[in-house]
């Protein structure tokens, strides 16, 4: 990012070509091999025994599994799991993984002179790492990748074990669900003992004079290439670029020398004609090849995608993408997948991706840790826009054993590790260095405090004027926040940096210390018209937004009252429902509805975008409930990926397409007042129909729904949406009678047969005319029969204690989710849905290569 008179000319601008590891093998002459090492663990839970790590233990007992592995996920939910609801109420422990391996098994034709690496994309939390019995390193933080190389204690020909310590006991350590184990994929590399290395190999940027549709001039990509051998090597770097097609548009040979036990970096200048650019619309990416090669012979290649485009962050107007404006509609992510915990899967991300894009957005906020590479990747092809953030705390805790206990050794390491593992994606456009976090004021310690009251300080406000932050002197906090940003733009100057705060004041040491170049407020939408005088010539963004309360399918009448739960933090909060309403009229004491804020964001040109809070209900953090509350109530969408109510407002005003969302369902007590609302867009009115009588027409005026409040009388409500007299759309709810029958609906009934595959398969309680039933709870038993498994199980009940990962599940308002997953094989699979009263249902899936 090249900042231009920041302090005096109002912008920010990045300019800057990208690119990101291809998972795929490059189709040049291969001399480098990564290989998945997934399947085929070994596990045992809760024993702990330093010989666990060595070749010759006897580990016939332990149980067999595929990586990622959450274990914290199968367990049963209970108050007395000490990582408490905030975690999820699930448990922790000491897991330890073993995998049994021949050299001659994971890679090919190994001669004994090359380098062997093991890669893990994440464990959580505090990984010890034995090959052979011998330790390769160990990691505190459970959302960092680390490489290990194996070569010194390889053995060529017999077995290899290679031993995985995870201690996951020390708890509270998370404000919310972490999930436990190896939770990312784990890869092993062969390499020359002359090699590229990934982290280190990157594009540097020089826009030049912009001529438009002639081509862009970029100064070098860097290749880092590491010499572990003791003598000098004189070699031939090539790199190739190719676009979507395959077709070749720049190829270029340079000579470079590496030294004895030295990473050189070498830079090449290369130039591509005409290019396409990245876009939300259209995240076109082409791939860059890199070979190196010893007289004609390719002793290491790799391969990367990288997409070509500018953005700027501009204090008087937002966010601009390709010089045009685009405005960053985004929403927070948790990393854990629902039912399926925190065990990455491609396919679960992407379906998180897709329901949200179908909302209009086209932003996430990484919540609040390094995300996946897989969630990188996605976001790269599908034209998401990241905030990617690196820390939930620094020196002070928010848990009584979360990460700070770790920050001052490891802090320099890990947000060294993330940004050299994630730079070269298109998709992200600023990093953020921490959330919320307490070294934002000076006297804010939460060391003796429960997590609920460290919540109170974070978000119900903390007087400033109390804080020696207003004193003009450089604090150690001003400092601590100008040194991860100086990590930061050592390793990348490309793009910007920002915070999440939720202390929006000048005095903010984050922001005082000037080391920040974007602007982040979570929440405090009262103060948005004051940041252009708060922080002149500085660009702002909202990094976190809303935390409206929300229970997919319940409704809290009068819809026009706002409940604020819980209503003080020092005293447990109870509802005998344990349930928030699906309407728009419930939120935490910091926050505000989603209208509420849309209204501060639709009349602000200069925001940048915003974060809501938060995309998916996630596991933990029930806010306001405790016990047996687990899971969140903040997201658009449940846990379950079935949209809520809310999600159809940001629909109608971020999507252009015409939509109409009538809420609630039509099934009350005869004569009850019921207040209907619609969410529409592209008309100018709506009106209500009931049995075929009119209840009138409605406009929004200033507001973002319609509503109007008639007796209930069962039957059809009907609503239609006019503009300029034209209808647009017509909507139609009936009210249901009793359960007759279970209908399934997979998202996708042909799936791959790489044992990885998911189809995610809605089950609902219908009538006997196919209407849902609203208010069913009937539980639903499931068997599979062919090449499948149940991956796991879900409703999106925030108090449900059901297990996940059980061949049954109730209904939640009339629907459950059954997540099948492929079992490797190809071939046909079979599921059954039974229920005591209900017909049953079955549905075909077919799994192929």
């Amino acid at each position: 990012m090249a900042i231009r008179n920041k302090t005096t000319n109002l912008l920010l601008s990045a300019v800057i070509l990208f690119l990101f590891a291809c998972k795929g093998e490059t189709a040049m002459q291969q001399a480098r091999q990564v290989e998945n090492i997934d399947n085929d663990w070994l596990f045992m839970l809760n024993a702990d025994e330093p010989t666990f790590s060595a070749v010759d233990f006897d580990d016939s007992q332990w149980r067999k599994l595929n990586l990622p592995h959450d274990w914290a996920i199968e367990g049963s939910f209970s108050k007395d799991n000490p990582s408490g609801t905030g975690g999820g109420a699930l448990p922790g422990g000491v897991g330890w993984y073993r995998k049994h391996f021949r050299v001659s098994d994971v890679v090919r034709e190994y001669k004994g002179n090359e380098k062997l690496l093991v890669k893990f994309g994440g464990v959580y939390m505090n990984s010890s790492v034995y090959l052979n019995g011998h330790l390769l390193g160990t990691r505190p933080y459970g959302y960092i990748s680390f490489e290990y190389d194996m070569t010194p204690w390889i053995n060529p020909e017999g077995d290899n074990v290679l031993a995985v310590r995870v201690d996951n006991s020390d708890q509270p350590n998370s404000r919310w669900y972490s999930g436990c184990g190896i939770y990312r994929s784990v890869y092993v590399t062969m390499v020359d003992p002359v090699h590229i290395e990934p982290w280190d190999t990157y594009l540097l940027s020089n826009h030049k004079e912009q001529r438009k549709d002639v081509y862009w001039d970029y100064d070098s990509i860097v290749v880092g290439v590491r010499n572990t051998t003791d003598a000098a090597c004189n070699l031939t770097q090539v790199i190739t670029v190719l676009d979507e097609k395959g077709t070749v548009r720049y190829s270029k040979g340079t000579k470079i020398s590496v030294a004895p036990h030295q990473l050189t970096q070498n830079g090449v200048p290369f130039t591509i004609e005409h290019p396409v650019h990245w876009s939300v619309e259209n995240p076109y990416l082409y791939t860059m090849k890199v070979e190196l090669k010893d007289g004609k012979k390719v002793i290491d290649d790799y391969a990367f995608r990288f997409g070509i485009r500018d953005f700027s962050f501009d204090a008087e107007h937002g966010f601009a993408l390709n010089a045009e404006p685009v405005r960053l509609n985004g929403v927070c992510l948790h990393h854990d997948l629902g039912c399926l915990g925190a065990a990455v899967n491609r396919r679960a991300i992407q379906r998180q991706l897709e329901i949200l894009r179908g909302c209009g957005v086209n932003a996430v906020r990484c919540s609040h840790n390094p995300p996946s590479e897989e969630l990188l990747e996605l976001c790269d092809e599908m034209g998401f826009l990241v905030m990617d953030e690196s820390f939930d705390m620094w020196r002070r805790r928010k848990t009584q054993r979360d990460y700070a206990r770790f920050f001052d050794e490891w802090h320099e390491r890990d947000l060294s590790d993330l940004v050299r593992r994630d730079r070269n994606h298109p998709s992200i456009v600023m990093w953020s260095i921490g959330n919320e976090v307490l070294e934002q004021w000076n006297d804010a310690n939460a060391d003796t405090l429960s997590l609920e009251q460290a919540n109170m300080i974070l978000n119900a406000g903390h007087d400033m004027g109390d804080s020696d932050a207003n004193d003009s002197t450089f604090n150690v906090n001003q400092y601590l926040t100008r040194h991860l940003c100086n990590i930061i733009r050592s390793l990348d100057s490309s793009r910007p940096i920002t915070a999440g705060c939720n202390a929006a004041d000048p005095r903010n040491n984050l922001f005082c210390e000037g080391g920040v170049d974007i602007i982040g407020f979570n929440y405090h939408e009262y103060n948005f018209p004051k940041v252009p005088e708060w922080f002149p010539h500085k660009p702002f963004i909202i990094s976190e937004s809303v935390s409206s309360l929300h229970t997919r399918g319940y409704y809290r009448m009068p819809s026009d009252s706002v409940f604020v739960w819980p209503s003080r933090w020092d005293r447990p909060f109870y509802d005998s429902t344990f349930m928030c309403s699906a309407y728009d009229n419930c939120h935490a004491p910091w926050s505000s509805t989603h209208e509420c804020n849309l209204h501060y964001y639709d009349e602000l040109p200069y925001i940048s975008g915003q974060f809501i809070w938060s995309g998916f209900d996630y596991i933990g953090e029930p806010t306001p409930y405790g016990w047996p509350a687990r899971s969140s109530y903040f997201g658009i969408v449940d846990l379950a990926g079935f949209p809520k109510d809310a999600y159809y407002l940001y629909k109608s005003v971020w999507t252009e397409k015409p939509m109409l969302h009538v809420l609630p369902h039509w099934n009350w007590k005869e004569g009850e007042t019921v207040d209907v609302w619609a969410y529409f867009n592209q008309a100018d009115e709506a009106e209500l129909f009931i049995n075929g009588k009119s209840q009138g027409i409605a406009t929004k005026g200033g507001d973002y729904h319609v509503m109007w409040r008639v007796p209930f009388e069962p039957g059809e409500l009907k609503v239609i949406t006019r503009r300029a007299g034209a209808e647009v759309m017509k909507e139609t709810i009936h009210t249901a009678g009793e359960p007759y029958a279970i209908r399934l609906t997979p998202d996708r009934k042909k799936l791959s047969a790489d044992g990885r595959d998911l189809s995610f398969v809605t089950v609902e309680v219908v009538d006997k005319e196919g209407n849902l039933c609203p208010n069913a709870d009937n539980l639903v038993e499931f068997e599979v029969d062919g090449h499948a498994f149940i991956a796991g199980v879900d409703n999106g009940c925030q108090t449900s204690l059901e297990s996940f990962k059980a061949p049954f599940r109730k209904a939640f308002h009339g629907k459950c989710l059954l997540v099948l997953q492929n079992d490797g094989n190809k071939g046909k699979a079979l599921l059954t849905a039974t229920s005591d009263g209900l017909q049953s249902a079955k549905v075909s899936l077919s799994m192929t290569r």
